[in-house]
């Protein structure tokens, strides 16, 4: 039996009605607008030019489809449809060379985009292009190993990879972006709603459109072998001061792809992912301030002919709506770096997933279970949060660094932690509470997270924890890390 539809005027009380009203109508009006410019603008090669950029930016090709698309709001399912009813969404981000690198569809960055619309917050997950993995895009069910930013590449060039065909998803224009999109979505364990892809000239022409972005680094950089073209001319090295600075297209661009800084800091994948993200933020913020058409017609076409994506003009249109009203502090970043989730293999370093010859990243869980698991947790609730527990990890395994690699992690998620220690084996993960009940929530997601028992401290049965080890906290919350958070942390349950 079908279930009844409820018609949403039935339950909505009239003054909201009215504000989806206005909201709805407004879209449409803007939509009506850009429409309305292509049928009757000023010049026909205005009209042109706008048609075609909205036509090859947005996945239209009939202008009648924007209206339609608005009329009866977004479908059920739909990016606009979950930001708009509190559901959470996924976008994978690529960065590709383009025809100016010599591996043209290698994606240098590989960044997820998680959005809590009902909570109003933004993860940012930056995944190491290092990170050896399995690239399962054959109909015949054979399997690639490979760096993962060549999967982004597989669909471009087959010479270079496993003969056979393709399965038929990876085979038309979004094919790379959907392949790259399951290859993602196989570690993290998170269902992608959008891809976007765009190479360094449209990287480049944005910041230049914008009129540049402002950056803020921590210390300088310094890569003397970096090499760029400037007048037919090539160039060695790069320079930029610590501190806060304004820099156009090309120096955006030095920043993102630079990994041979004297800084060891700078010189890493992670100290590049970091740098990335922070341009990122900077776009967004002088995206979300331009309102003007005169601003974002030149901005849509610096991405015409350099971008691929399966964003809809809707989901465009929402995610920028929804953007623009959040402060900085709505996003958070989580870099996957090898402090925590994976583990770095220099070129022939015994041990390693990959081949002898390459550097790469392994994961510390070949299973990824235990990233399906952070990831599935990554927005803690707020009130959760709010408690602002103190929070140390025992290290209690038998993998020596099982602490230091979970801490920044839980870190990341927006915990308070203090930095962990090491302690005697045991073999089940226990919590124990020296907040006399506190931190309710707080203790409450620990069990579920780890598995773990909740054992209560008080001065009336301080026995009921063993002697602390020297750094070991007696107040706040400890988690016990036992041999069973080891066998998770490694796959092996």
């Amino acid at each position: 039996m079908q279930p009844r539809s409820v018609d949403p005027a039935i339950i909505s009380p009239p003054h909201v009605r009215a504000r989806r009203s206005r909201r709805r109508h407004h879209r449409v009006r803007w939509i009506v607008a850009v429409f309305g410019m292509v049928l009757v603008g000023a010049s026909g090669y205005f009209a042109a030019r706008l048609w075609r950029v909205v036509g090859h930016v947005a996945n239209v090709s009939n202008p009648i489809q924007l209206i339609q698309q608005e009329i009866g709001g977004p479908a059920p399912g739909t990016l606009a449809y979950k930001l708009q009813h509190g559901q959470r969404v996924n976008i994978l981000a690529l960065g590709y060379g383009g025809v100016e690198d010599s591996g043209p569809n290698l994606t240098d960055t590989i960044m997820v985009i998680s959005i809590d619309p009902a909570s109003q917050r933004v993860f940012e997950i930056s995944v190491p292009r290092d990170l050896y993995v399995r690239i399962d895009a054959w109909q015949d069910g054979r399997q690639y190993s490979a760096k993962i930013n060549d999967a982004f590449s597989v669909p471009h060039d087959l010479r270079y990879f496993a003969p056979g065909p393709l399965k038929p998803e990876y085979r038309d224009k979004d094919g790379p972006g959907r392949l790259a999109e399951a290859t993602v979505s196989r570690l993290t364990g998170l269902q992608f709603d959008r891809y976007a892809a765009i190479d360094f000239r449209a990287f480049r022409s944005v910041v230049d459109t914008l009129g540049g972005v402002q950056v803020c680094l921590d210390q300088p950089l310094d890569d003397n072998q970096y090499q760029f073209t400037r007048s037919s001319q090539v160039i060695t090295g790069i320079h930029f001061p610590s501190g806060c600075q304004q820099v156009n297209g090309e120096q955006a661009l030095e920043l993102a792809r630079s990994r041979t800084a004297i800084q060891p800091e700078q010189a890493t994948d992670y100290g590049r992912a970091k740098r990335q993200e922070m341009i990122v933020s900077a776009i967004r913020k002088k995206v979300a301030a331009s309102n003007a058409l005169t601003t974002m017609l030149p901005l849509l076409e610096s991405l015409q002919q350099n971008y691929v994506s399966d964003l809809q003009l809707v989901d465009v249109q929402t995610l920028y709506d929804f953007g623009k009203k959040l402060p900085d502090t709505a996003t958070q970043r989580f870099p996957i770096t090898g402090q925590d989730l994976v583990h770095d293999y220099p070129v022939n370093s015994r041990g390693s997933c990959g081949p002898p010859e390459a550097w790469v990243s392994c994961p510390e869980d070949p299973t990824y279970q235990t990233w399906h698991t952070i990831f599935s947790n990554l927005f803690v609730a707020l009130p959760t949060l709010n408690e602002n527990a103190h929070v140390q990890l025992v290290n209690a395994s038998d993998t020596g660094d099982l602490h230091t690699r979970f801490t920044p992690i839980l870190r990341n998620l927006g915990f308070q932690m203090s930095d962990g220690v090491r302690a005697k084996q045991i073999s089940k993960t226990v919590v124990y509470d020296y907040s006399g009940g506190a931190f309710p929530r707080t203790t409450g997601w620990l069990r579920e997270f780890f598995g773990a028992d909740i054992i209560p401290v008080s001065p009336a049965n301080a026995k009921a924890a063993p002697q602390p080890v020297q750094g070991e906290k007696t107040e706040g919350l400890v988690v016990m890390m036992g041999t069973d958070a080891a066998r998770r942390w490694h796959g092996a349950t």
